[in-house]
């Protein structure tokens, strides 16, 4: 029986989530399968990988074959290369402890991309959320100073306004006298006619 490492989707539409499962090469792609290794997000970013890495291991060892995206993803996650420097420790061209080395110095190296991809898109994120802030805040000033522009009227206008108010107080000034003029007057007829 020819058994093949591949996914099997699951998730709804336009969502995929997948199951990393050994399956017979003959069964359909979300039908039986024997084992399940483990689950792949790509709704995330970066990926989601999440596998039993020692039953992968030993299922790629005893000749399962992967599918090209399970081989990208056995891959990512070290599986074909300790299957590679196990094939180095059978030839004897490398030691248990050397190779132990090799893979750990592997991992290292591997989980430091993923943390610096990780807090660079965290970065970026953050970056983008203060451009926008900073364009909305002068997008709001610039509707301010419209508004206040459209609500005062041109200087032309303010001048001509001030001229008719200036203009306007002249004449009231005039008649606030000009009444107080007259009440004496009238209070001189009065005495006048009383005499």
């Amino acid at each position: 029986m020819a058994t093949k490492i591949r996914l099997q989707r699951h998730g709804k539409k336009g969502k995929p989530f997948y199951y990393i499962v050994v399956a017979d090469a003959r069964a359909p792609r979300d039908g039986r399968f024997i084992e399940r290794l483990g689950s792949y997000n790509p709704n995330t970013n970066p990926a989601t990988i999440d596998i039993n890495f020692d039953k992968t291991f030993e299922w790629v060892s005893n000749g399962a074959q992967p599918t090209d995206t399970c081989r990208a993803i056995l891959s990512y996650k070290g599986v074909l290369y300790k299957k590679h420097l196990e094939g180095g420790i059978k030839k004897g061209a490398l030691t248990q402890e050397q190779a132990d080395a090799k893979f750990a110095e592997w991992l290292g190296q591997k989980d430091e991309k993923i943390s610096g991809k990780k807090s660079g898109l965290t970065s970026a994120k953050e970056e983008a959320r203060k451009a926008a802030l900073a364009a909305e805040a002068k997008k709001k000033e610039e509707r301010a100073a419209a508004i206040a522009a459209k609500n005062t009227p041109p200087a032309e206008e303010v001048a001509e306004t001030e001229e008719e108010v200036a203009g306007d107080e002249t004449p009231v000034a005039e008649t606030e006298e000009a009444p107080a003029a007259e009440a004496p007057a009238a209070e001189e007829d009065k005495k006048e006619d009383a005499e």
